[in-house]
């Protein structure tokens, strides 16, 4: 990805024309690629955490960390029989997907508000002109 256009998060400035379509679609598959990238990688911290701070099985830390990262909150059970390590990564992963779950969000919506936006700006100068 070395050409000028192909940079995650590089859009053309307000002067220039709309993308075409296909380069439009390559914008959105690549921000696409991007956000689940993001979310992918952001599970695999999870489970990675549940499984080696709460000894938890492969297929139990995947359901903890889906159940964290995708806002449903954690998975219920006994605190006291919670281990500290646990304890001590829920509470940040809990933080850190918030933040992910917000930023995959963002990275997924970017290129239709900046096509949006665009358009407008388009539209403003042609009728000032």
């Amino acid at each position: 990805m070395t050409r000028r256009g192909a940079r995650l998060l590089h859009f053309e400035p307000r002067r220039r024309p709309l993308l075409t379509p296909a380069a439009y679609r390559r914008r959105v598959a690549h921000h696409a690629l991007a956000g689940v990238g993001l979310i992918a990688g952001s599970l695999a911290v999870g489970v990675l955490g549940y499984h080696w701070a709460g000894g938890y099985s492969w297929l139990d830390s995947l359901y903890s960390a889906s159940m964290i990262l995708g806002g449903m909150g954690p998975v219920s059970g006994n605190l006291d029989d919670t281990p500290t390590p646990l304890k001590w990564f829920a509470s940040f992963y809990a933080l850190f997907s918030g933040v992910a779950l917000l930023t995959s969000v963002g990275v997924l919506i970017a290129p239709v508000v900046h096509r949006i936006l665009h358009r407008f700006h388009l539209e403003e100068d042609e009728g000032s002109a």
